[in-house]
């Protein structure tokens, strides 16, 4: 790949909790100057066709994406999954059984929005959800602000839907051996995503990285949307000690909700291996 690779891969869709068509995310990060693309939905790999398809018709390379939930010390985290097959049966499979719950889920956060006068929660949600399997906060949010409760979705997340809240109900994800699993055996490799966001403390944090490493784990996102210049040299630091490719995105759901825009951010600090990298082979060139 040159060096003058513009890459963005971490971004949402309306497969998952995304406001953006993955056509119209397609055609964003072009008109913003990507030139290596990756669609994450959480948990599920629906959309790649119709995004690599976008892709191939603006002239942007693209990597097959994913973003898979997993548990890890009673914490929810996210793995990054890129340039794999995504007709892989077992990491299909394997997904289906992730998105599983969800809809329990769903009614058990309507329930308490119910009771501290929220009502009509989970129907609301539902008309946000573009893949009904996949109903998450974000769509319970955007209910919320609807009803005027809430300016915007970041006043949501402030009083409800977060640990401690109304609206919170934890939910036992994949294993993170398991998710980094699917990934590798279907030909990708397992980036962990935005790691300044769980608030580890440092020992749980090093145990992440270093069982995340163990399973196979090849990667770390360095530069994203909800970090921090200052975090971008933490995990510098970290990619290099545990000695992971460096990954960037943006984590673009919305543009009235996002932290950062698609290709907006800075590039990768010099001296990391960029993970697209070992992937040239997987990349679906445009030309």
């Amino acid at each position: 790949m040159p060096s003058s690779v513009h890459a963005d891969l971490h971004c949402h869709s309306t497969i998952s909790d995304g406001t953006l068509t993955p056509e119209d995310v397609a055609r964003r990060a072009h008109a913003n100057g990507v030139t290596l693309w990756a669609l994450t939905d959480h948990d599920e790999v629906a959309g790649q066709p119709r995004a690599a398809r976008a892709a191939a018709a603006l002239g942007m390379d693209y990597l097959t994406g994913v973003e898979i939930s997993v548990t890890f010390a009673d914490t929810t985290v996210h793995i990054v999954g890129l340039g794999f097959d995504a007709d892989n049966a077992a990491l299909v499979q394997g997904l289906a059984a992730t998105r599983d719950g969800r809809d329990a889920r769903g009614r058990e956060m309507a329930a308490q929005l119910d009771a501290v006068g929220i009502h009509g929660a989970y129907e609301g949600a539902m008309r946000y959800a573009g893949n009904p399997a996949l109903l998450a906060r974000p769509h319970f949010a955007r209910y919320i602000v609807e009803q005027g409760l809430c300016a915007d979705v970041s006043e949501v997340f402030r009083k409800y839907l977060t640990e401690g809240k109304p609206g919170y109900v934890p939910h036992r994800w994949a294993r993170l051996g398991d998710a980094v699993r699917w990934i590798t055996e279907a030909g990708g490799l397992a980036v962990i995503a935005h790691p300044a966001r769980y608030r580890f403390s440092p020992t749980e944090e090093y145990a992440l990285f270093s069982e995340f490493k163990t399973h196979g784990g090849r990667g770390v996102e360095v530069v994203t949307g909800s970090h921090t210049r200052t975090e971008y040299a933490t995990y510098t630091d970290m990619a290099r000690e545990f000695d992971l490719l460096a990954s960037t995105g943006s984590d673009f759901h919305s543009p009235d909700e996002s932290h950062a825009d698609l290709g907006s951010l800075p590039p990768l600090p010099q001296g990391l291996t960029p993970v697209w990298e070992p992937l040239a082979h997987r990349i679906r060139h445009a030309h």
